[in-house]
């Protein structure tokens, strides 16, 4: 046997510090983050200045988010009646696999060959592609970002824009690279070579999948926000249109939507509303003209019951993700989204993350926090962040999740802290030995200068004072 097949590979919390040191000090990323993101932040103050109260609005939001999630049961119940009720199928997926086996099915019946796939958080969350891929099925995503990516074999660096890492001219390399043609970085250009590739897929495909924003409980309709009109084809062309959505996108009635969508896309991208919205309510009825013969939706679980069954945690379920948590947070510009290798970067996906994919390989995440507060001020719907991100850290100290490096420092200063005595025995070499290696432990010392302790401790500057 090949010894490095028995190396172990990293834990993802090791893996996090080594990623995160060098992104956080690789200034060419730095640079083309900043950049992005400074734009959004511009774009969405001017946005918030078509608002008469947002705060109410913010207030409002929060309100009817959190009635959902804590009637959550009732509310999907009605969804599914009211969907159901005009042709269309509703599959309950306990988890990915679930997920996956179901869609696996509908392939096989419609003998798919090809899948065109709008943006969609909740196919990246089950891993759709891979899926799909190992059964021999291509996937083309649609959204430009998401192509582009998708490209150069990356998962998304931003839950509403995938391609933020990249230049122009990184996207112009991705282009000549991988689609053969030749070098331009004239974005006009280069966008319509994509859309030139994609129309062909839309009119070929057999299935086409999206997620949804939000579910309308009075309707039965899923509805979907975009700015390029991909998701509209993707659901209109081909013969079966499947959405895979959480289950806690649910909004209670169809009017809430003039509620919902001007926060999530003034939030997200600084627009008022974004360029197309959309309500499918349903497979094509026997009058109507355009349409998929067969819509689906995959109502997906998939760890969100785990935060639903905490009530100190569950408001982390209204998430309407705007991403507006990540472009204000001080760690994720300075880090990047890849880092946190899950589908769900920033704050927001440093709390639900652990819960939808296990609190022992996650928990990290939730210390990758400065808690400043900036992501829980600028929430449409009012989640407080950085409050749910102390309540998993002191769910992982719970559960004894904790390195034991942790632990007995933790408990040899609480004693000390109980028994001042302690400290005054030792003398400050030895206090300097073991903050270094504290310290060392978690890369404080690697770029800061090593701490050091009094010579002499307050007790005895007191005495001799006296």
């Amino acid at each position: 046997m090949n010894p490095t097949t028995l190396t172990p590979a990293p834990k993802k919390s090791a893996q996090f510090l080594v990623d995160s040191d060098r992104k956080a000090f690789d200034l060419e990323h730095r640079r083309k983050i900043r950049f992005n993101i400074g734009k959004y932040n511009a774009a969405v103050q001017t946005g918030l200045g078509f608002y008469q109260d947002h705060e109410l609005a913010r207030d409002r939001a929060s309100y009817l988010k959190t009635q959902v999630i804590n009637r959550l049961d009732e509310y999907l119940l009605q969804f599914e009646q009211n969907f159901t009720a005009r042709g269309g199928k509703v599959i309950w997926a306990q988890n990915a696999e679930e997920a996956l086996f179901e869609v696996g099915k509908i392939m096989e019946r419609r003998q798919a060959r090809t899948v065109v796939k709008a943006k969609s958080m909740t196919t990246e969350e089950i891993h759709l592609n891979k899926y799909l891929e190992k059964r021999g099925i291509e996937s083309v995503e649609t959204d430009l970002g998401e192509f582009i990516v998708q490209l150069n074999g990356e998962r998304p660096y931003h839950i509403v824009t995938p391609a933020m890492h990249l230049s122009k001219l990184d996207i112009a390399d991705i282009f000549v690279k991988h689609l053969g043609i030749e070098y331009t970085d004239d974005a006009q250009k280069l966008v319509l070579t994509a859309r030139q590739l994609l129309r062909n897929k839309y009119t070929s495909a057999e299935v086409g999948v999206t997620g949804g924003n939000f579910l309308i409980a009075d309707t039965g309709a899923v509805c979907v926000t975009e700015n390029e009109g991909n998701a509209r084809l993707s659901a209109t062309f081909p013969k079966t249109h499947i959405a895979i959505v959480g289950i806690e996108k649910v909004i209670p009635r169809l009017q809430d939507l003039d509620l919902f969508w001007p926060l999530l896309s003034t939030s997200g991208t600084g627009q008022q509303v974004t360029v197309y919205n959309t309500i499918y309510t349903g497979p094509r009825q026997p009058l109507e003209k355009d349409g998929p013969e067969e819509m689906v939706v995959i109502l997906l679980d998939n760890g969100r019951t785990n935060l639903l069954a905490q009530p100190d945690k569950r408001e982390a379920l209204n998430c309407i993700r705007c991403g507006a948590c990540l472009n204000v947070c001080p760690v994720y510009k300075n880090i990047g989204g890849h880092t946190y290798e899950a589908t769900y970067s920033g704050p927001i996906g440093s709390v639900i993350t652990p819960h939808l994919s296990g609190l022992a390989e996650n928990k990290h995440l939730s210390y990758a926090s400065s808690l400043c507060g900036a992501c829980t001020s600028v929430c449409p719907v009012r989640i407080p962040i950085h409050n749910i991100l102390l309540k998993n850290r002191q769910q992982s100290v719970q559960e004894g999740l904790t390195e034991k490096e942790e632990r007995r420092a933790v408990t040899l200063w609480l004693y000390g802290m109980k028994h001042r005595w302690v400290w005054d025995l030792a003398p400050a070499a030895g206090k300097n030995w073991v903050l270094s290696r504290l310290l060392g432990e978690v890369g404080w010392s690697k770029r800061r200068d090593a701490v050091q302790v009094a010579p002499k401790t307050f007790r005895q500057l007191w005495k001799e004072r006296k």
